[in-house]
């Protein structure tokens, strides 16, 4: 795939609502869900890249949504496994982070104010997740926020301060939340649940 480059997505009307009260404009990058998220457990799916057909894992309770979405729809497969293809080649050199920032950067649609990154997917490694910090570093003005569950990932590796982290309950690494005091998210299925635990409902990714 020479000279290929990633491909972004526009948002749902929810979050195409929120963006333009806000008078932004907001962009989606996605991976494919549950086989780049190695943090998963509660929610951990996975569509056949291929057949489409979902399989979820052992401690799933909810399927994931995007796995489902993929199910659905071949054409939302073909992008995330093009966009993962070209991110694992440009990480597997020893300068991987660097090149993988450098693809993003060069991939970036030119107007865009906030970046939802992984709508599905997760920080499948380390280098990564470092290129992420690097491409919100190029881009100050600019605003990148994800939901993770790969917390063992990003624990400890500093990040600026335009790349927003909200850790997402129900994975792996849960315990790692309340060591850090990280801002997280939780699943809940009715709004009284979020009522009898104290939790504001976000339906639109303000809270992010």
């Amino acid at each position: 795939m020479l000279n290929a480059l990633l491909k972004f997505g526009t948002p749902n009307a929810k979050l195409k609502k929120m963006s333009k009260g806000m008078g932004l404009k907001l962009i989606t990058f996605t991976l494919p869900a549950g086989h780049t998220c190695p943090g998963a457990s509660d929610c951990l799916s996975t569509s056949d890249r291929i057949t489409g057909k979902v399989k979820d894992g052992k401690q799933t309770q909810f399927r994931c949504f995007m796995a489902t979405a993929e199910a659905r729809s071949p054409s939302l497969r073909k992008l995330v496994w093009h966009n993962l293809e070209l991110l694992q080649d440009a990480l597997s050199y020893s300068d991987g982070h660097e090149r993988a920032a450098d693809l993003i950067c060069q991939s970036l649609p030119e107007k865009f104010d906030i970046m939802r990154v992984h709508v599905g997917g997760d920080y499948f490694s380390r280098n990564y997740f470092l290129a992420w910090c690097m491409v919100a570093e190029r881009n100050p003005d600019k605003v990148f926020y994800s939901y993770t569950k790969s917390l063992a990932i990003v624990a400890g590796i500093p990040k600026p301060d335009n790349l927003v982290l909200t850790a997402s309950r129900g994975g792996k690494h849960d315990d790692l939340i309340d060591l850090h005091g990280w801002k997280e998210a939780l699943v809940v299925y009715s709004e009284q649940e979020a009522i009898d635990k104290g939790l504001e409902i976000d339906h639109d990714d303000t809270h992010a």
